[in-house]
């Protein structure tokens, strides 16, 4: 279980689910893994709960000076994990300039911004694993979600770009796309759609889970194990794909 052992891996979104999971999944394969999110004391608490020794350090990944400061502490990064992001509902009419925006600083920008920080170190070891982890929305339409699916589009097109412009270097770049998956994000779903429907909470969830054949909400564990996957040295041919973690929802 040491594949990534000397190894330095950077989770953004780290501190609580599909994040964590990251996080955890990464330190059983022997990596020494930093934490970055914008809650300092969700970060505590999830180094205190992962143990180990785990590093981390607040970050906005919409802000470039905020990002240079953290990779900066941060130091050598041989594995990027961009894995923050942020969901917003709304009919498109009713999907105002700011909205969109962030939707965009959030999802795609704040890759970019991390990407531009870890990257120099992995082209001085001629070695790197940059994984973005985007959604089944940046692979097909949902309805009242244009700015996300927008920007998770955007995010599945510059892992493409990079993964080839990168291909000889030794690195490669590759997404993770999870369906709805029992996160925080999931149960915000699940309240706005008993808010505007008057469905029960259990209705909301079996809605959003009908989406996956399986019947089911994804697990951030088995996200994770996507995740983990791609990072392997032994992954050094999957390069520039979007892996969608689903159930078959996308094929």
């Amino acid at each position: 279980m040491d594949a990534l052992a000397g190894k330095h891996a950077v989770v953004t979104g780290a501190s609580r689910g599909i994040g964590l999971a990251i996080a955890r999944s990464l330190l059983a394969q022997g990596a020494r893994v930093s934490l970055m999110a914008r809650d300092a004391a969700g970060l505590d608490a999830a180094a205190r709960e992962l143990g180990g020794g785990v590093a981390w350090q607040t970050v906005d990944v919409t802000d470039p000076a905020s990002v240079a400061q953290a990779f900066a502490l941060a130091g050598v990064v041989d594995i990027l994990v961009n894995n923050a992001g942020q969901a917003a509902s709304s009919p498109f009419m009713r999907t105002d300039a700011a909205t969109w925006q962030r939707m965009l600083d959030v999802n795609l920008t704040g890759a970019y911004h991390c990407i531009q920080a870890a990257l120099p170190s992995m082209l001085e070891a001629g070695w790197g694993r940059i994984v973005n982890v985007a959604s089944t929305a940046g692979l097909t339409g949902y309805r009242y979600v244009a700015a996300y699916c927008a920007a998770k589009h955007g995010l599945v097109g510059l892992t493409r770009a990079l993964a080839l412009e990168l291909a000889s270097k030794g690195i490669t770049v590759n997404a993770v796309c999870p369906g709805y998956t029992e996160t925080d994000i999931v149960q915000e779903a699940v309240a706005n759609i008993v808010r505007k429907t008057g469905r029960t909470e259990d209705e909301a969830r079996a809605e959003l889970a009908s989406n996956n054949p399986q019947g089911r909400l994804v697990q951030p564990d088995e996200v994770a194990h996507a995740v983990t996957m791609l990072c392997m040295p032994a992954a050094g041919a999957m390069n520039g794909q979007a892996i969608a973690v689903a159930g078959g929802e996308v094929m």
